[in-house]
C-alpha cells in the first residue's frame, strides 16, 4: 500500500495543487462584492495567482527525475497549501461567530510553515550536497527544533502559548510570540551558511539563497509577516528560479552523463561476442550467450573464442560493483584473459597470470569472480577453474541436473600471489553445460525470496530438448515471471555450451 502511494505520488501532488487552484478562485468571488472583504482583494488575487501557478509548476517537474525532486514536489505542494489556507483565513478573520475556524486555520498555516522551511532544506541539502561538522551540526538540530516549535504551536489550543484571537475574531499575539521564529531562524540561518559553504556553481547558491532572502526583502518594504499572501508569492517566486537553475542545470549535466553511459554501454556491447557464434572447426559444440544489465553499463561480460584447430575457450565473469568502474574494469579482465589464454596452457595458469595483473595498482579495490573452460574436441576432455564464481550447472543426456561444486581459487584480484588450480571433466554428446552469474540465482521477487538454483534447474530440466538460445530465453523469460514486476538489481549474464549429438 505504502509502496502504491509512493508510485502515485506525483499524480496526487498534482491533483492537490489544481484543486487548491479551483477552491481558491471560488473563495476569490465573494472579495468582489462584500464589503467586508473587499480591503483583502489583493491579497486574494495573489492566493488565485499563486495558486495557478504552483500547479503549473508542479505539472512542469511532474515527470522529471534526479536528486531532490521529490523534496520539490512537497515544497510546490505545501506552498499550494499554504494559498489556500491563506485564502481561508482571510475569509473567516472578519467574522467572529468563525473565531474557531479562524484560529483552526491560522494554527494550521503555521504547521504548514514549519514543514515548508524543512522541506526547502531537506532540498538544498540533497541538491547542493551539504557535507562537513555544520551539516551533521544542523541534521540534528534541525529536526529537533521542527518537532518543538511543533509542540509550541499545538500548545495554543490549550493555552495562548505565542497567538491567539481576541473577541474580535482578530490575531493577536502573545509575550512568547518570538517563541514561533527560532526554528525560522536557526533553520534559516543554518541553511543559508551551509548554501555559501557548498561546492556548487554561484549561480545555484545564489537561487536556494532567494528562498531566504525573498521573503525577508518583502518584510522590509512592505512590512508584512511570514504568512501573508503577498510573503507566499515571494515564496513561490524562489520555487520558480530554483526550478529553472538548480533543477534544470542538475538535469543538462545528468543528460550529459546518460549520453556518455550510453557511448560507453555501446563500447561494451560492441566488446562482447556474438550471441550466436559459429566456429568452423567446432561443428559439434554450440555456445550461445547473453547478457541484460541492471544499468546502462553492467560489470558482468563473457566470452567464447578458439585457442587452436583443436580447442575452444570459454568464461564468464561478474566484476564487483555497476556502473562505469565495474564496466572499466571488466574491459581489463576481459582482455588479460583472452591474452593469455592464447600463451599458457591451462586454465589454472591463465588465472594465476591474470590475478596478478590485476592486482598491481588496483587501487579502488576491484575484484571479479570467474570461471573458465577449455574443451579439446579431441578428446572432449574439459579443463576448468573457478575463481570464487557460482557454480555451473551441468546437464548429462538423461539425467537430472548436477552442479559443478569445485572452487579453485579466491575471485580475481583479491590477492597477488594467489595460485590457483583446476579441474577436468569428460562431455558425452547431448551434454550441456550453463555458466551464469548471480544476477540469475539472487534475483528476488516482491517478498525478498531468492530465484536459487533449484528453480533454475527445474527450467533446464524443462527446456532440455531445446536449443541453446532457446534454453537462455526460457531462463530469461521465468526470471521474469519470478520477479513479477520487481526492478533487475543486478546484471543477468549466461553462457550456454551444448554438445551435439
Amino acid at each position: 500500500m505504502i509502496k502504491k502511494l509512493k508510485e502515485n505520488a506525483a499524480i496526487f501532488g498534482l491533483i492537490f495543487t489544481i484543486a487548491s487552484a479551483v477552491f481558491i478562485i471560488a473563495l476569490s468571488i465573494p472579495f468582489f462584492t462584500e464589503a467586508r472583504l473587499k480591503d483583502s482583494l489583493f491579497d486574494a488575487g495573489v492566493d488565485s495567482i499563486g495558486a495557478l501557478f504552483s500547479a503549473a509548476l508542479f505539472f512542469g517537474c511532474m515527470k522529471q527525475n534526479g536528486s531532490g525532486i521529490g523534496y520539490l514536489r512537497s515544497l510546490i505542494v505545501f506552498v499550494s497549501a499554504c494559498f489556500a489556507v491563506n485564502e481561508a483565513i482571510l475569509f473567516t478573520v472578519r467574522l467572529p461567530e468563525r473565531s474557531t475556524v479562524c484560529f483552526v486555520l491560522c494554527l494550521v498555516s503555521k504547521l504548514l510553515d514549519l514543514a515548508m522551511i524543512y522541506f526547502f532544506y531537506s532540498y538544498v541539502k540533497v541538491t547542493l550536497g551539504f557535507n562537513g561538522k555544520l551539516a551533521r551540526l544542523a541534521e540534528k538540530i534541525i529536526p529537533v527544533l521542527l518537532v518543538l516549535e511543533t509542540l509550541v504551536l499545538l500548545s495554543n489550543v490549550f493555552y495562548p502559548t505565542t497567538f491567539y484571537l481576541d473577541d474580535a475574531g482578530m490575531y493577536q499575539t502573545s509575550a512568547f510570540s518570538f517563541a514561533e521564529d527560532i526554528y525560522l531562524a536557526v533553520t534559516s540561518v543554518l541553511t543559508a551558511v551551509l548554501i555559501i559553504m557548498s561546492r556548487s556553481p554561484r549561480n545555484q547558491k545564489a537561487a536556494a539563497l532567494t528562498f531566504i532572502l525573498f521573503p525577508l526583502v518583502e518584510y522590509a518594504l512592505m512590512e508584512g509577516q511570514f504568512g501573508n499572501a503577498a510573503q507566499y508569492g515571494m515564496v513561490l517566486m524562489s520555487l520558480i528560479i530554483m526550478y529553472c537553475v538548480i533543477f534544470i542545470e542538475k538535469s543538462k549535466t545528468l543528460a550529459s552523463t546518460q549520453t556518455d553511459l550510453r557511448i560507453a554501454s555501446k563500447i561494451q556491447a560492441d566488446a562482447l561476442p556474438p550471441t550466436a557464434p559459429e566456429f568452423e572447426n567446432f561443428p559439434g559444440i554450440v555456445l550461445r550467450g547473453s547478457m541484460n544489465t541492471a544499468k546502462e553499463v553492467g560489470g558482468d561480460f563473457y566470452d567464447y573464442f578458439p585457442i587452436d584447430e583443436n580447442r575452444i575457450c570459454f568464461l564468464i565473469a561478474d566484476v564487483s560493483g555497476k556502473g562505469t568502474p565495474a564496466a572499466l574494469f571488466m574491459m581489463t579482465a576481459k582482455t588479460m584473459i583472452k591474452d593469455y589464454a592464447l600463451t599458457k596452457d591451462t586454465t589454472s595458469e591463465i588465472f594465476t597470470a591474470v590475478n596478478a595483473r590485476l592486482c598491481e595498482n588496483n587501487d579502488e579495490g576491484m575484484f571479479a569472480t570467474a570461471w573458465i573452460g577449455i574443451l579439446d574436441t579431441r578428446t572432449m576432455v574439459l579443463q576448468y577453474t573457478n575463481a570464487g564464481h557460482n557454480y555451473p550447472v551441468l546437464q548429462r543426456k538423461g539425467q537430472p541436473c548436477e552442479l559443478i561444486e569445485k572452487v579453485h581459487g579466491l575471485f580475481l584480484a583479491g590477492m597477488e600471489f594467489t595460485r590457483y588450480k583446476q579441474g577436468e571433466i569428460t562431455l558425452e554428446p547431448g551434454d550441456r553445460l550453463l555458466l551464469y552469474t548471480d544476477g540469475v540465482t539472487e534475483a528476488h521477487d516482491r517478498e525478498n525470496a531468492l530465484y536459487g538454483t533449484e528453480r533454475l534447474e527445474k527450467i533446464l530440466e524443462a527446456a532440455k530438448d531445446e536449443p541453446g538460445e532457446k534454453v537462455l530465453d526460457e531462463v530469461l523469460a521465468d526470471i521474469g515471471v519470478f520477479a513479477d514486476g520487481v526492478p533487475q538489481f543486478d546484471d543477468i549474464t549466461m553462457v550456454v555450451l551444448t554438445v551435439k549429438e
